[in-house]
């Protein structure tokens, strides 16, 4: 089987070949890119420096914003740069680590939306004692097993993706590196750790996510006789 350091980087045929595409592109995707690690930072620092913003819920958003900062930068920086680049390349890697954090940061961003709906669900079903469950103690522990759940998820990917071997073309159709582009660069049969990585991004993840959550927050669950 080939040495996955055979193939020492990566290509990346990005958005567009056209140098005036390109360059209304690096402008566009700049500014799109600054308004969003502003605006979240801003909510960020809104959040904390205001007493009036303390609340479950905001607490979350300002947790969800910060993941946003980090998942926007571990693709758009690059991105951009590449736009203007004579040579769109990465190396084995850095294409790993980016791909890990791409995962990484978007799973907990869907994990902690699954959250911030557990924070809704109480609100409206349990007005009374929203206060009473939703505490900052029970508020750290949901962020922190959606970080948690984040990190398994990736790690998962990663794992499945590390131990193949890459020897030529090295050519990516995308412009960063995702699971199924670096998938189809491999020099061996890929579909059994195909259907591996779409079985692991699939329910089984959530289910694995919302069995703890479901343990913290069981004694909310509605009743049978609930109207919620």
């Amino acid at each position: 089987m080939a040495d996955i350091h055979n193939v020492t980087e990566f290509i990346f045929l990005g958005l567009s070949s056209n140098p005036e595409v390109q360059r209304v592109c690096f402008v566009i995707f700049l500014l799109l890119y600054m308004a969003i690690v502003l605006g979240n930072l801003l909510m960020v620092v809104t959040v904390a420096v205001s007493r009036n913003l303390g609340s479950p819920m905001y607490f979350f958003l300002s947790s969800l914003s910060f993941v946003e900062i980090c998942y926007s930068s571990t693709t758009a920086p690059k991105l951009i740069l590449d736009l203007i680049a004579e040579k769109k390349s990465i190396s084995v890697w850095g294409c790993m680590t980016q791909l890990f954090f791409v995962h990484f940061f978007g799973g907990a961003e869907i994990f902690l939306l699954t959250v911030m709906a557990y924070d809704r669900y109480v609100a409206i079903c349990k007005p009374l004692h929203y206060t009473s469950i939703m505490n900052r103690r029970v508020c750290t522990v949901l962020v922190g097993t959606a970080w948690i759940g984040g990190f398994v998820h990736s790690l998962s990917q990663i794992l499945l993706i590390l131990p193949l071997p890459f020897c030529g073309p090295n050519v990516i159709d995308h412009y960063f590196c995702d699971v199924l582009p670096v998938l189809k660069l491999a020099c061996s049969d890929t579909f059994l750790i195909g259907l591996l990585i779409v079985t692991n991004g699939g329910t089984p993840v959530f289910d694995q996510f919302c069995g703890p959550v479901s343990i913290l927050c069981g004694h909310f669950v509605p009743s049978k006789n609930s109207e919620c």
